[in-house]
């Protein structure tokens, strides 16, 4: 893969940036980091997505629903401007893409191969503190029945060992993104999507292990069970303990469907949540998941593809941990249609912020894996 710094344009609120193409091919459709994880070392980062085939007839999203995704890996050793892409490093069940079936035809559906020799395994237990650990989660569908498990990394994400098993928690189904937050060696908790009781998605919860993974109990409920959907959480711990959990909501608003980002809080380690404020009061057609950081300045930044035209990345910040917001900062501008976002992001040791993200310029173009790189 061929990387190339694109072109550079003045965006508002005094932001250096720079924007770099991570995969980019004729033809495929490259979307979703939200969905798989970015993780950092210093100036060492690396991405997971996916890759299927472009059709301009697909939909809402224009990939073809009956060729096969593959689940890809992109890494970085100079702070996000070069990339090299490679398969992604680990089994999956029946050797098929992660977190995917809703995008392909059922016969090509993960679920289906869910009990064959690569099936998901309980975990033996990690050292969650490990300097070069990373966790990914993974998931069948979005709705009742959906399944999920999770890979752990001790090597900066050069291998993966799993699948292990996440167990139902009683839920009608499960649809595990990821989103952790580290509490000691045996202790993380885990933030996911369950499936509503009417079998729509979803509802978020937070789930713990003590144990190095072996075994997870349910938690808490985070917010009371929508409407419409709260689903794909983003979270900060904040040096005082609190906890912080940005979740993509869609619903009902004086008659009409929305899309925005809720920010809740947690003041004893998960135990219970109270709604904190509502940083990105919409984002646009379908909405849009948040990546969520603290800045080493201590200020809060929340990033999220907004998918009404103009079609950008936004970015929102807070500096007094969330309580309030400002304005939407444009990202980046030009998109060609809705189908973009899904970002993660990270800030470098000279604190370069890393956001990455799918992307297209034009609405019949193919799909594209993209960072920017912004200095606020």
């Amino acid at each position: 893969m061929t990387e190339k710094n694109l072109p550079h344009s003045n965006l508002p609120f005094g932001i250096n940036h720079s924007h770099f193409v991570i995969y980019k091919e004729p033809g495929r459709y490259a979307g979703w980091p939200a969905n798989y994880g970015l993780w950092a070392w210093d100036d060492e980062i690396v991405v997971g997505f996916t890759v299927g085939y472009h059709d301009a007839r697909g939909g809402f999203h224009t990939r073809d629903r009956n060729r096969p995704f593959v689940t890809m890996q992109a890494r970085s050793l100079d702070g996000g401007q070069a990339w090299t892409v490679t398969p992604f490093p680990s089994r999956t069940p029946g050797g098929r893409a992660l977190s995917a079936d809703e995008h392909t035809q059922p016969e090509l559906h993960t679920a289906l191969v869910l009990n064959d020799a690569d099936a998901p395994a309980p975990c033996p237990g990690v050292d969650f503190t490990h300097p070069d650990f990373a966790l990914m989660c993974a998931r069948t569908g979005l709705q009742a029945g959906a399944v999920s498990w999770f890979y752990t990394s001790t090597d900066r994400c050069l291998t993966w060992v799993g699948p292990y098993c996440l167990p139902d928690f009683g839920q009608p189904g499960i649809a595990a993104r990821t989103d952790y937050l580290i509490a000691g060696a045996d202790e993380a908790l885990l933030f996911l999507t369950a499936a509503k009781a009417n079998g729509d998605e979803g509802r978020v919860f937070c789930a713990r292990t003590v144990n190095g993974g072996r075994t997870f109990t349910f938690v808490s409920w985070i917010g009371a069970e929508p409407s419409g959907y709260a689903i794909m959480p983003a979270s900060v711990r904040l040096p005082d303990g609190r906890m912080l959990t940005a979740i993509r909501c869609q619903g009902q608003d004086a008659g009409r469907s929305h899309s925005w980002i809720d920010l809740y809080a947690s003041d004893d380690n998960g135990a219970t949540w109270t709604y904190h404020t509502r940083p990105a009061p919409e984002t646009g057609r379908g909405g849009n998941p948040p990546a969520f950081l603290r800045l080493r300045d201590g200020r809060l930044c929340l990033i999220y593809g907004y998918r009404d035209a103009p079609y950008q990345l936004h970015a929102r910040f807070s500096a007094d941990d969330g309580h309030t917001w400002s304005d939407a900062v444009i990202l980046r501008d030009g998109g060609g249609c809705h189908d973009l976002g899904y970002p993660r992001a990270v800030q470098r040791p000279d604190g370069t912020v890393v956001i990455v993200y799918y992307w297209n310029d034009a609405p019949d173009s193919e799909r594209y894996i993209a960072a920017t790189l912004h200095s606020f």
